[in-house]
């Protein structure tokens, strides 16, 4: 059993470190993907700590033959960040936004990616996460970019180019295991 498995069995299981060792590892990943959503850093907070708690409570529910624990918890995620965007709604301060259902058998391996992404990003660190947030999530320019960051324009193609370069490595990495 891998090092993941084993943690969404403890999860499951309720023993008492599992929700700390489960947010250490991936509170991140779910900070990142409701600030992404969200764009309102107090929200994604609060968020995040919506998705542990309600992970938490819920666990007996969670299968760990079905799905892993993160891609268990981009789902908590993602209806955590709706709740915001219709509260948001009715109180008249945005309009609603379409979150792409993911969920079910036949989306397990894009979910997946969807973390290892998102976990990758996490794990570059400011400044290339950021830069690369901007280009693929906010799809800037470099030149917009640059602008927007107060860096150089060539600082900023060396960013997103190691960037790629360690994302890649992380991904192919993470599929050639079995």
């Amino acid at each position: 059993m891998t090092e993941p498995e084993v943690l969404g069995a403890r999860f499951r299981d309720g023993t008492s470190d599992a929700v700390r060792i489960a947010y250490e590892q991936y509170s991140s990943m779910v900070y990142s993907l409701a600030l992404r959503s969200l764009r309102n850093t107090a929200d994604a907070e609060d968020v995040t700590q919506q998705v542990f708690v309600n992970a938490w409570r819920s666990r007996s529910r969670f299968d760990p033959d079905r799905s892993p624990l993160p891609a268990w918890l981009v789902g908590i995620t993602r209806h955590a960040v709706a709740d915001v965007h219709r509260r948001r709604a009715h109180a008249g301060h945005a309009q609603p936004v379409e979150i792409p259902e993911t969920s079910g058998p036949d989306h397990t391996d894009e979910i997946v990616d969807q973390v290892v992404v998102a976990q990758a990003l996490t794990e570059l660190g400011p400044p290339q996460q950021d830069v690369l947030e901007l280009a693929f999530f906010e799809r800037l320019t470099h030149a917009e970019i640059a602008e927007r960051m107060d860096l150089p324009l060539g600082t900023v193609k060396s960013h997103i180019t190691r960037g790629l370069k360690r994302l890649r490595t992380r991904m192919e990495g993470t599929h050639a295991s079995p």
